[in-house]
């Protein structure tokens, strides 16, 4: 293996989402240079169907608020349907929540403990600045979203190879008029998700839960490429 890719192997394995940050904002430099290499994702026809609005300091406190009223309220607004089915990724769905509450301490029966971490959510969990994905009314809106998730994967891996983190949040795509409303965002551009980033608190016990994933054996389908799945 070489060098270059040595290092995207530790890059890509070590991201994670942390889920408690330390308030100290990036410099704008750092921001920038993150913004610019999310800018280099490849996408349909070059269409590059991203719009990003970054969120900080009074104007991101402005914004929880907001989201924070909203859930008390239950002004759901998403753009786009969570259906997680009825089988293995509804169960995935369950092991990530038991994971969630279990290093939180809250107990399947602890309602008010659940619904607190939804805000904490709302808060960003403390990050000190928030990115907003939103997305045109393009077709169906599959390739469109698909862009999109290589830009944030662009956008998560330039932060963890500058030593910062990000994570993100479909739960801010739930209250999507609340956010518009608040950013001054046109209706014809649908949010997809938003990722909280800044510096995680390697203090926390949320830090790095360790969501672990299921073996390439569960997702990958072999077609006359032999040896790729066979025992190391």
């Amino acid at each position: 293996m070489s060098t270059t890719a040595s290092l995207f192997t530790e890059l890509v394995r070590v991201r994670h989402s942390p889920r408690q940050f330390r308030p100290t904002p990036l410099s704008p430099a750092d921001i920038r240079g993150v913004l610019e290499d999310a800018q280099t994702a490849p996408s349909n026809s070059n269409t590059q169907p991203w719009t990003v609005h970054v969120v900080s300091g009074a104007a991101r406190d402005a914004l929880s608020k907001e989201l924070l009223r909203a859930y008390k309220d239950g002004r759901d607004s998403a753009d786009f349907t969570g259906d997680y089915g009825d089988g293995v990724y509804l169960e995935r769905s369950y092991q990530h929540g038991a994971r969630v509450y279990g290093a939180r301490g809250i107990a399947h029966s602890d309602m008010e403990g659940r619904h607190e971490v939804i805000r904490e959510n709302l808060r960003f969990y403390d990050a000190p600045h928030v990115a907003l994905l939103f997305m045109p009314q393009l077709g169906d809106g599959v390739r469109t979203a698909g862009d999109i998730g290589m830009y944030a994967q662009n956008f998560l891996l330039s932060l963890t190879a500058r030593g910062f983190h990000g994570i993100p949040q479909a739960v801010l795509g739930v209250y999507a008029d609340t956010v518009r409303a608040s950013l001054g965002v046109r209706d014809d551009l649908k949010l997809l998700f938003g990722i909280s980033f800044g510096i995680g608190d390697k203090t926390s016990p949320m830090y790095d839960i360790g969501m672990g994933r299921i073996p390439l054996q569960q997702s990958v389908v072999l077609h006359d490429t032999p040896g790729v799945l066979d025992e190391q």
